[in-house]
């Protein structure tokens, strides 16, 4: 599968879990179950992937986890907050950057309708 066609079953199985389970759940909720129902859909999907930071040839484990890669092609950064951020967008390109990953979805739960909560970012490379 493209990076697109992964794209648009999450964005589908992310929609479908929305209406299921509504906005105002822990980050946390929305990623396990959205990893539960990927899984469920075959696809493969590694949960809290470890990103080292690598500065000055030196490899740096500071922290920084994705938090669903799926098919080792997409990335998917889960929030829940009111508003996103730019601070979010940025991260998200960074983990996209760190990874060399070519797509990745930014997805606020918190949104009335999560079409609105859903953003697309790519890696030039």
């Amino acid at each position: 599968m493209t990076e697109n066609e992964i794209s648009n079953k999450i964005i589908g199985i992310a929609i479908d879990l929305h209406k299921s389970t509504g906005a105002g759940l822990l980050e946390s909720a929305y990623e396990n179950a959205l990893a539960y129902d990927l899984r469920e859909s075959g696809l493969i999907v590694s949960q809290q992937v470890a990103l080292p930071f690598v500065y000055k040839e030196v490899q740096l484990e500071v922290g920084y986890r994705i938090d669903l890669l799926v098919e080792n092609k997409v990335l998917v950064e889960i929030k829940s907050v009111e508003t996103l951020a730019p601070v979010h967008f940025s991260q998200t390109l960074t983990y996209l950057k760190l990874s060399g990953i070519k797509l990745g979805l930014l997805i606020n739960f918190n949104s009335k309708y999560l079409k609105d909560g859903i953003h697309r970012l790519v890696n030039n490379l």
